[in-house]
């Protein structure tokens, strides 16, 4: 059984939601987060917190062996593609070191199974839909650092007789439908972006590029709500502990969805007069990328229970209301 569950980046938008899934699920969860991008005011009041960097070898390590753990779910990261571009070497301290120190820190260790947010923008542009098997080049310092740490990851656990779940993450969005977390950071995420500036008198929702080689111009992506990315966390988790078996695994609803689709859908659900506008393209922005979700499928019985934009945009702007 996974009983006492370490989540690094706990304090962030995708922990916060992972951590209110299995508190309810009586695991018990412990929280690193050094609070860089993250927040208190999201963390379970359930969960055990450390205010710790996961750098730290020593502490990460003294927290693993005093509480039990016997699995990590590794959040811990920094994510925003045009920043990783400025700031290359804080990604690469940040996502490839703080992987491998966190590795360390499980060595001689009881830790069972180790999962891994990895991401989509390690795949090569120009795919179009993905496979766990599609070719890997990422075009992005982000991507880059992602596919050190996953190789980093599938090495050590291999050595270390741990079982390991890569999940490659497509386009995450919306807030939980318990109305107690969503998305704080004003990082450059499209809805986000949107979800503020529709809370603004006169809204204006902006998008990076108009001529794309795509059905309206506009880049398509597969956006997944949180919860559902929460409950797969919990459910591949369980499985491979089971099973005692590692898988690489895409995480997406296998559906494009375009940037001016998600304006549309806001535009839809705001009494406002919104306006629709075009900007520059950003550096490094892939033009299309869709996850071939049947290994997801087929691993654990996986249904989706937000698949629709509309509940997305809607549980984004209830949130946004909330912050007000």
């Amino acid at each position: 059984m996974v009983k006492n569950i370490l989540i690094t980046g706990g304090a962030g938008y995708i922990g916060s939601h992972i951590s209110e899934i299995l508190v309810k699920k009586k695991k018990n969860i412990f929280i690193v987060d050094n609070l860089s991008t993250g927040y208190r005011k999201l963390i379970n009041k359930k969960a055990k917190f450390f205010k710790v960097d996961i750098l730290n070898i020593k502490k990460v390590k003294n927290i693993i062996i005093q509480y039990k753990i016997d699995s990590i779910i590794h959040l811990a990261a920094n994510l925003i593609i045009g920043e990783g571009e400025k700031y290359p070497k804080k990604y690469y301290r940040n996502n490839v070191r703080g992987t491998k120190n966190l590795l360390l820190a499980c060595q001689n260790t009881n830790i069972k199974n180790f999962i891994f947010s990895s991401t989509a923008a390690i795949y090569k542009d120009g795919q179009f839909m993905v496979s766990e098997n599609s070719k890997i080049k990422p075009k992005s310092v982000y991507g880059k650092t992602k596919i050190k740490s996953e190789k980093a990851i599938q090495s050590f656990c291999k050595k270390n007789k741990i079982n390991y779940g890569i999940l490659r993450y497509f386009n995450i969005a919306g807030s939980s439908p318990s109305g107690k977390i969503g998305l704080l950071n004003k990082s450059d995420h499209l809805f986000k972006n949107f979800s503020r500036e529709i809370m603004k008198k006169k809204p204006k929702l902006k998008i990076y590029g108009s001529n794309y080689n795509t059905r309206d111009g506009s880049c398509i992506r597969d956006f997944v709500h949180v919860s559902d990315i929460a409950e797969i966390h919990l459910m591949i988790l369980e499985k491979i502990n089971k099973l005692k078996i590692s898988k690489i695994i895409n995480c997406g609803y296998n559906r494009g969805v375009s940037v001016l689709d998600v304006a549309k859908e806001f535009k839809k659900q705001s009494s406002k007069k919104v306006e629709i506008i075009y900007t520059k393209r950003r550096k490094n922005d892939l033009v299309k990328i869709i996850a071939s979700n049947t290994r997801l499928i087929k691993f654990i019985k996986w249904k989706p229970k937000f698949d629709n934009l509309g509940k997305i945009v809607k549980s984004c702007i209830s949130w946004e209301k909330k912050l007000i």
